[in-house]
């Protein structure tokens, strides 16, 4: 799917082809958003990555859609952002897209890993993964709306890792201004092929008394990810492997538990990542609505002020809920994957270091369909 960008293509005159590369990628990708393709898909639709047709975008040209691409200070850029004021924050990942809107604030950052952190724009952010960015501009298919302004951060394989766009509030002047420091025009982005997944080790070869007994020894959430690493066990693998903690819920559990909190006004928190960036919406929803498409595409959507989540039910392979011991108390979560074995989304009640989990969460959770056995052996 990723295929080289014009830059990787070796020629006798590589400018000349670098040229006319670019135009051919512009006139198709137009052809396919004239379709109604968002840009992901039409770049998708040309067999290319989503990256790699951004880039083709830089440069002089008459299309609608232009790219500028940007210095790789990624942690000074956010730092920029604050003084724009309210923009929309949003990370995606094959099957699941997180829209916020609020000011980025907090920014920091040590060593490669960073944060945001407001109420309204909470991301954990790995900038080892964040290879290319630009600031694009794409005018309205039929004039009648005000151009779109965003920053696209892509990683090596250009895959979005994050992207920000600007709002009706949004300060232009600074927004504009925080481009012009940043603008390399020159940067000459490529993108190549993801590398493979490693294959999880056997189940066999994982100490599962080893890896049961340092679950039931947690006293952080944090400390998950380094666990699995130790034991060298793959996420649902690990799920699987422990069941002292883990239950496999029914398919349309996600729909539920949305509605559900919804109904009863539970407060939770909703995890979306990509390679590069985890985006958390912490606080009520609300109106949560369906969507079928075509082509069996189907989603779930929550629609509120401030918060949009868009999630396509119709990829959920697994939905599990976990449990996992801290000094605080068990904390639960509910995560979803596709077939691939890629997490799609990860929902929490609401909750602050130091306090235990909601009540109302965990009532909720309960109340969500499990797998039965013979359904889960099948």
């Amino acid at each position: 799917m990723n295929n080289p960008t014009m830059t990787e293509t070796p020629t006798q005159n590589p400018g000349t082809s670098a040229l006319n590369t670019a135009v051919q990628i512009r006139e198709q990708f137009a052809q396919e958003r004239a379709k109604g393709l968002r840009i992901k898909d039409a770049a998708e639709a040309l067999g290319l990555s989503e990256g790699a047709v951004i880039a083709a975008h830089g440069g002089e040209h008459e299309r609608a859609l232009k790219a500028l691409p940007l210095r790789a200070e990624w942690l000074t850029i956010l730092l920029g952002l604050e003084v724009c004021g309210t923009v929309m924050a949003l990370t995606r990942n094959e099957s699941t897209v997180h829209e916020k809107d609020g000011i980025y604030q907090n920014v920091s950052a040590t060593g490669p890993v960073g944060l945001a952190f407001s109420r309204e724009i909470d991301l954990r952010l790995f900038f080892m993964h964040w290879h290319a960015g630009f600031a694009v501009t794409e005018a309205s298919a039929n004039g009648n709306r005000p151009a779109m302004h965003s920053l696209q951060f892509y990683d090596a394989s250009g895959r979005a890792v994050h992207k920000i766009f600007a709002r009706e509030a949004t300060d232009m002047a600074a927004w504009n201004a925080l481009i012009e420091r940043f603008a390399e025009p020159a940067a000459g982005y490529v993108f190549r092929e993801a590398a493979a997944k490693p294959a999880p080790k056997a189940d066999s070869e994982i100490d599962v008394p080893a890896l049961t007994q340092a679950w039931s020894a947690m006293k952080d959430t944090h400390e998950f990810f380094e666990m699995l690493r130790k034991h060298g066990a793959e996420r649902q693998q690990a799920f699987s492997l422990v069941p002292e903690y883990c239950q496999r819920l029914e398919g349309d559990a996600v729909t539920r538990l949305l509605g559900d909190a919804a109904v009863d006004g539970v407060s939770i928190m909703v995890f979306v990542g990509s390679s590069g960036c985890i985006q958390i919406h912490t606080g009520p929803v609300s109106n949560i609505q369906p969507m079928d498409g075509a082509n069996g595409v189907r989603w779930i959507n929550v629609l509120d002020k401030g918060f949009n989540l868009h999630l396509r039910t119709d990829m959920i392979d697994k939905v599990w809920v976990v449990q996992k011991p801290t000094s605080d108390g068990v904390v639960t979560s509910v995560e979803a994957f596709d077939a691939a074995g890629n997490n799609m989304a990860m929902f929490f009640g609401e909750r602050k270091p130091g306090q235990p989990e909601l009540q109302s969460w965990r009532d909720l959770v309960a109340g969500l369909p499990r797998l039965s056995a013979a359904t889960e052996a099948a």
